[in-house]
């Protein structure tokens, strides 16, 4: 990957393995990490959105996060970033320092999201702080732009004044606002420069196009053999506009059938044999009714048969 950043690829963005009790399934999840890698990923992203980070409490993202890293046994090269933002500075802090400490690549942090109508100014001294406190000077964070769920979005000035601050370890973004707008501007201020992974799969060979060093998904979990292909050929210079044709249609079902992780979870345990791993309310299993629906949606984009499949 001559020119890109090192961490740059196809990430998971991972569902969390849960048991009937709502507890971390830990024993099932570096086997659901060494799926990942079978499927093309080059790495996972720990507690995010779909991984449903904010209903676990620290003690819980740092067992989580120490699993985790049972994969790198067997496959060193698989990188591992994770979810750290929380509404509060210190426990933010703490839980980024602690990824750092553990060995982790990166980390993946949202905006203080409590406080909907702060500054820019406000927003780039907690951001400050966590770098400066949580951040080594080889780590790297990046910044996690989701406004529609979050309700608090990075503007393209604060990106700047973060990366002209902290070069090194103010590395990039996650774009999960699916706004293919935002993503050119993105590409038109920075380039290269910064390191922004899309998070909408409809839009990632247009994301690629503007720049983007990658994808960290949630439809990875079970499309990621796609997502590779069209990785792999804008490596070439190509484009790969039928595996681009099935991440759009897929992802327009996986839309009707909010939200993702009741969804993903039931897939992978009907197409890839996984436990059927609960959900942490407040959100719910799918109904079997809907279950049923988008199984047969999804069979129709041909999202049951990818090649790399386990």
């Amino acid at each position: 990957m001559s020119g890109y950043h090192h961490l740059a690829g196809v990430y998971a963005a991972a569902i969390t393995p849960l048991k009937p009790d709502y507890s971390p399934d830990l024993e099932n999840l570096p086997l659901l990490l060494d799926f990942f890698t079978r499927r093309g990923c080059h790495g996972a992203l720990l507690l995010g959105t779909t991984g449903e980070g904010p209903s676990f409490a620290p003690r819980e993202r740092l067992d989580i996060y120490r699993t985790a890293l049972e994969v790198q046994r067997t496959h060193p090269d698989f990188h591992l970033l994770a979810g750290t933002g929380t509404p509060s500075l210190e426990e933010t802090i703490e839980l980024t320092r602690s990824v750092f400490d553990l060995g982790f690549d990166g980390v993946v942090v949202l905006p203080p999201y409590y406080y909907r109508k702060v500054s820019d100014d406000g927003l780039f001294t907690w951001f400050r702080e966590v770098i400066k406190r949580g951040v080594p000077a080889d780590g790297a964070l990046f910044g996690y732009h989701i406004p529609q769920i979050s309700g608090v979005p990075f503007s393209i000035d604060l990106l700047a004044r973060l990366k002209d601050a902290f070069p090194d370890r103010f590395t990039g973004l996650k774009d999960s606002s699916g706004d293919p707008d935002f993503a050119r501007q993105l590409g038109d201020r920075f380039g290269s420069d910064l390191v922004v992974f899309n998070g909408n799969d409809r839009l990632f060979t247009d994301a690629l196009q503007a720049h983007a060093s990658g994808c960290i998904t949630a439809m990875a979990n079970i499309r990621s053999p796609d997502l590779r292909q069209v990785w792999d050929a804008h490596l070439k210079g190509k484009t790969d506009p039928f595996a681009q044709g099935r991440l759009s249609t897929t992802r327009n079902v996986m839309d009707r059938y909010p939200p993702a992780p009741p969804l993903l979870k039931a897939l992978l345990a009907r197409w890839h044999s996984f436990p059927l791993w609960s959900v942490r309310p407040p959100l719910l299993p799918l109904d079997e009714g809907s279950m049923v629906k988008a199984v047969l949606e999804l069979s129709a984009t041909g999202s049951t048969k990818t090649p790399l499949s386990s």
